[in-house]
């Protein structure tokens, strides 16, 4: 069977390559529309921006791609967690600054969900809730046991993960300049208690519990020393940890900046 997409696989673990068609579609396909998009644009290019997309682009490759994504498909949790992170953390908010206005705006038009999309970024509190539902659902161990052990099921996850991200971060950097967060401050506290307060569960869950929750995980060849209680507890503190320097680093940004603005008011 043709491998197109990482997914759980019943045989110990091997550093050999294995390629992933599928993922190199989904990760050259949206760079060649970029491309055509700003060749047929008629304003000005900003470079900044290019860069920007085309690094949250390769993130999103490295995230899915073999080693990492075929490691977090069925052998350990830890890799499963940090493709997770670098989906919604680092590939979403990447790809968001590199979107231009216009061209988000023709995208959301084509599928119809330019409204929705300017309503969700206008309304963290909604935004949030939807973000945390994804979070808590896509760890739940029946829903990892489920779609992992079929390449449909992991990338379906993969997609829904990238989504979660854009969701996360359009009331901070949406496109849109009518389409965020109406304050300063409003940012900041949504950053905060959306990826601190919920997120914690599940953490918390993952690190202090005493038996392992992912039976795929536990089952599969064990990779190195590390059994699957350490490596379920180091998902739990990698989801702790790393969440942090982005999100407090983005507060800090946001503040500085708020800062400024204050100050050539007075």
């Amino acid at each position: 069977m043709i491998q197109w997409w990482c997914t759980a696989l019943a045989r110990p673990w091997s550093w050999q390559w294995i390629p992933y068609p599928g993922i190199w579609a989904a990760s050259i396909i949206p760079l060649i529309v970029y491309g055509r998009s700003l060749v047929r644009h008629d304003g000005p290019t900003d470079p900044k921006k290019a860069a920007q997309f085309v690094a949250g682009m390769f993130v999103f490759w490295l995230a899915s791609d073999w080693p990492l994504g075929a490691l977090g498909a069925g052998y350990l949790a830890s890799a499963h967690m940090t493709q997770y992170l670098l989906y919604t953390l680092v590939a979403a908010p990447l790809l968001l600054l590199g979107t231009p206005e216009w061209m988000a705006r023709n995208f959301t038009r084509r599928l119809r969900v330019e409204r929705m999309t300017k309503w969700l970024g206008r309304n963290p509190i909604a935004t949030g809730l939807i973000y945390n539902a994804i979070l808590l659902s896509t760890h739940a161990p029946a829903t990892v046991e489920v779609l992992r052990n079929s390449q449909w099921g992991s990338f379906a996850m993969d997609v829904v993960w990238i989504v979660a991200g854009f969701l996360l971060w359009l009331p901070v950097i949406s496109p849109f300049s009518d389409g965020r967060a109406s304050s300063t401050w409003a940012k900041m506290g949504y950053l905060f208690v959306t990826t601190s307060v919920v997120a914690v569960i599940p953490a918390s869950f993952l690190t202090f519990t005493s038996i392992p929750i992912y039976g795929i995980y536990e089952l599969a060849p064990r990779i190195g020393s590390l059994t699957a209680l350490e490596d379920q507890q180091l998902a739990g503190i990698i989801m702790k940890i790393a969440t942090v320097p982005v999100i407090w680093s983005t507060i800090a940004v946001l503040w500085f900046r708020w800062s400024a603005r204050e100050a050539q008011l007075v």
